[in-house]
């Protein structure tokens, strides 16, 4: 190795007191990028952006990790803002190099009579009724009209300017339908079916029982969600709630709160087959994320194109 990247792991070494698992790791990948600049012919410190970019989408195309470029380049990106301290170079030509993109795995969705199997279990199932009833208007929240977990916490009783400035939404039983504010800040009006109805009122009849008297106080006035200390909900207890109400419900795999919200926009898209509804749905601002959030599977695609389009009905010849 070059001397400049021998005195740049000193560096790390005793200035930054590194791991030496990461000291190790910067080694290896400067010396994959010492065997790149000798094939170029260059030395290390003569590398431009161009170069490391054109190495990253080597290491890319042969398979490697967004994470693990990633990971590579914060080491070279390290080495050059040293070696530009040190006035080596004029500048650090991995400062705007960036990885790719990573794809982002999207919880599988439920089958239908499994999510109906959440929705539907039974009361008796938890021992205290008043969490049950709200762990009932939860799920129905998430899996009936798609909510993200920070957009079901952020739910207020009722319509206010203060929730409205504070980016929080509502719920509105006389319309049937309930208001949030997504992600951008973009605003939208989500219906609720017999069912999320139903529990709602279920679970508002029981909302404010255990803090009766002088408990009242401990009480949220306005969040629709609140745990038994009076607070409004976290969103790590309902990451817990559904978990639990899962297993009560008999449930083989675990269950969390996006995994609802990929259930229903899975569930709505295979039986409507409008994406643009669904994008409206879920609030998202391009049709493209909804695509890559909605997964159909080919056979699926294949029956609605046999049933709906004129051209896959091909008409039988005479005689």
């Amino acid at each position: 190795m070059p001397a400049e990247a021998l005195a740049y792991l000193d560096y790390a070494r005793v200035q930054k007191r590194l791991a030496e698992r990461t000291l190790i790791l910067y080694q290896q990948d400067l010396q994959r990028l010492q065997g790149f600049a000798q094939g170029l012919g260059l030395p290390l410190l003569g590398l431009s952006s161009a170069h490391l970019r054109r190495f990253a989408a080597q290491m890319h195309a042969s398979g490697r990790s967004a994470r693990g470029i990633a990971l590579i380049l914060s080491g070279w990106r390290g080495f050059y803002t040293w070696a530009a301290r040190q006035s080596l170079l004029p500048h650090n030509p991995a400062q705007d190099v960036r990885a790719p993109k990573a794809a982002r795995p999207l919880p599988k969705a439920l089958p239908v009579d499994v999510a109906m199997q959440l929705a539907d279990c039974p009361p008796e199932a938890e021992t205290d009724p008043w969490l049950a009833a709200r762990d009932a208007a939860m799920v129905e929240l998430l899996y009936g009209c798609g909510l993200r977990v920070g957009e079901l916490i952020g739910l207020e009783l009722r319509a206010s300017s203060q929730a409205e400035r504070q980016g929080r939404g509502w719920i509105d039983l006389e319309e049937s339908q309930l208001q949030v504010q997504g992600k951008g800040g973009r605003r939208r009006s989500l219906p609720m079916g017999p069912p999320a109805l139903a529990a709602l009122r279920a679970w508002l009849a029981l909302r404010a029982q255990p803090f009766a008297g002088a408990l009242a106080a401990q009480l949220d006035p306005q969040a629709l969600f609140v745990g038994q200390r009076g607070a409004r909900i976290s969103a790590h207890m309902v990451w817990l709630r559904v978990r639990r109400r899962g297993l009560a419900a008999g449930l083989e795999a675990p269950v969390h709160p996006h995994m609802l919200r990929h259930s229903f926009a899975s569930h709505l898209l295979q039986s409507s087959g409008d994406l643009r509804a669904v994008q409206e749905l879920l609030g998202h601002a391009s049709i493209t994320t909804t695509q890559g959030y909605t997964r159909l599977d080919f056979q699926h695609l294949a029956q609605v194109y046999d049933q709906a389009h004129p051209r896959a009905k091909r008409q039988k010849p005479d005689g």
